[in-house]
């Protein structure tokens, strides 16, 4: 296959996904559709965590970077050219809907093979959508592997764990080329100057997919007389997320534990806030801390940099994100700053 046809084939699929969203198909690809539908109802049955509403949000975030403009721009940045294909293992977490998506995609428009080991807690939706770029082009059928045996026969590894799984995949793949992701998390940074209708987006930074994203706020920095309660009114339209049972049994734990802890809290009835120096906080709880000058919390930031994902702001600095759009990544985002397409034509 060509670069191009590798890149009308995604594209394609970028049309199949978003037709998928609003409800549509052609005739061509109702086997497609109905299928998706139905593995989409088997994984919010398999993984509690995996609503109908992120699993179409995760769709529709694919939908729309699946474009020709999109990957043209993402891909002018690079000389791919064709070479004898590398086999790329790829270790997928399953924390949120098509999470591995990326490495995917970045393994195949590069006319590498890719060998995919899935987690347990996501490994319905995928297999759908390579079915359909098999078929828009058969000669993805050679280039696509699925594994639940160890890996073997591979050229390259990117897996993506937690900090203890990491450990183990640095010793297993030492002798491999390798990308290895630990557990990161995403921060915002409020200076209250805000406004309640610039701050509401920060919702979705914090909830989406139950904050179990390393792209998701959880923990902010506010200054030294911030008064929450600005926070607690923004973020409100989020306040049904407590209705979920495995959210709900998180926060009432979380609660309780800290509470018996003698810990200071704030708590809206649907959010714990936690002052804490660490980064990665439980679900349903927010770590916050304070900052006096925003200049020495830019400098600690940059020196905490391994554990961050994303900082997210109101315009403070050209490298942050937008409140709302952590999880809205373009093609061009790479998970900790590693530039996969690069890795892969460096092999």
């Amino acid at each position: 296959m060509t670069l191009e046809e590798r890149k009308d084939a995604f594209v394609n699929l970028g049309n199949f996904l978003t037709d998928f969203g609003n409800g549509t198909f052609s005739e061509k690809n109702k086997k497609f559709y109905q299928l998706l539908e139905e593995k989409t109802e088997v994984s919010i049955h398999y993984n509690g965590w995996f609503t109908k509403e992120n699993i179409l949000f995760s769709i529709h975030q694919w939908a729309n970077a699946l474009t020709l403009k999109n990957l043209e721009e993402w891909l002018s940045n690079y000389s791919i050219e064709k070479k004898a294909a590398k086999t790329i293992a790829v270790i997928m977490a399953g924390n949120i809907p098509l999470v591995g998506f990326h490495d995917f995609l970045s393994v195949l428009i590069t006319g590498n093979n890719i060998l995919i080991k899935q987690s347990k807690n996501d490994q319905q939706l995928l297999p759908v959508l390579v079915d359909f770029l098999i078929h828009e082009n058969q000669g993805f059928k050679e280039s696509i592997t699925f594994t639940k045996e160890r890996l073997e026969n591979f050229d390259a590894i990117i897996a993506t764990g937690s900090n203890n799984t990491a450990r183990y995949f640095e010793y297993y793949f030492s002798k491999y080329p390798h990308i290895i992701r630990k557990n990161r998390n995403s921060v915002a940074i409020i200076t209250g100057n805000e406004s309640k209708e610039e701050l509401a987006p920060l919702g979705d930074d914090i909830f989406r997919y139950y904050g179990l994203g390393c792209r998701n706020v959880s923990k902010i920095f506010v200054p030294e007389d911030y008064q929450f309660e600005q926070l607690f009114q923004a973020i409100y339209d989020w306040n049904s997320i407590v209705n979920q049972n495995k959210y709900a049994n998180n926060y009432d734990y979380n609660k309780a534990v800290y509470l018996m802890s003698e810990f200071k809290l704030f708590d809206n009835g649907f959010l714990i806030l936690k002052e804490d120096q660490s980064f990665s906080s439980p679900i349903a709880t927010l770590f916050y801390e304070k900052y006096s000058n925003l200049d020495e919390l830019n400098k600690q930031l940059q020196e905490d940099a391994e554990q961050i994902q994303c900082i997210v702001s109101l315009n403070l600095n050209p490298n942050h994100i937008e409140f709302g759009k952590t999880q809205q990544p373009k093609l061009s985002d790479f998970a900790d700053n590693v530039d996969t397409i690069q890795f892969l034509l460096n092999l």
